[in-house]
């Protein structure tokens, strides 16, 4: 679980804001759509070697979905399931609550909440915060293989912080030591 939650933490950190960009005209109150959610994500996940993917389960009463995250390196985050009974048992009914559940399953895996505006976007670490990060999550390396898999997603997410790469070049000279 090291590589995913490595690259999770980082697609995270890139996260953009779900923005209520739609109206329900039954309550006139703003909502955010479930492509405005997979929006705030996508990118950084599939940025940091994540696929993300909703599964559907039978359920005659409504909908039952899990949102999963698979990692590149085959590693992954099973997000729990989320019942939602649909409204009508007819089409329409089962749509609106399948659509109903994607959005907070994806919302609830992806720790994201809806927003008015992007000024919570703002909120992002410093620079030498994120590099303080990724510098814990390579001490973590179990492995030189692994190191260097962190390591590569250290230095796309630090946009190539050099600090990051003199940890990583000293860790790596240990390692080597060690298999020496």
């Amino acid at each position: 679980m090291k590589l995913i939650a490595a690259a999770f933490i980082a697609a995270k950190k890139a996260f953009g804001p779900a923005l209520k960009d739609r109206t329900n005209p039954a309550y006139r109150s703003k909502y955010a759509d479930l492509g405005a959610c997979l929006e705030a994500v996508d990118d950084a996940l599939l940025k940091n070697g994540i696929a993300l993917y909703q599964e559907t389960f039978e359920d005659s009463t409504g909908v039952t979905i899990e949102t999963v995250l698979l990692h590149e390196s085959g590693e992954v985050i099973r997000c729990g399931k989320l019942h939602v009974p649909a409204s009508k048992q007819d089409p329409q009914g089962y749509g609106s609550a399948l659509t109903y559940a994607r959005r907070y399953s994806l919302m609830t895996a992806c720790g994201i909440a809806p927003e008015d505006d992007d000024g919570n976007a703002a909120n992002k670490p410093t620079p030498t915060e994120l590099a303080m990060e990724w510098i814990a999550a390579l001490d973590g390396a179990q492995t030189l293989d692994e190191l260097k898999k962190i390591f590569a997603q250290a230095w796309k997410a630090t946009k190539e912080n050099k600090a990051v790469k003199q940890h990583y070049d000293n860790l790596k000279a240990k390692f080597e030591g060690e298999q020496a």
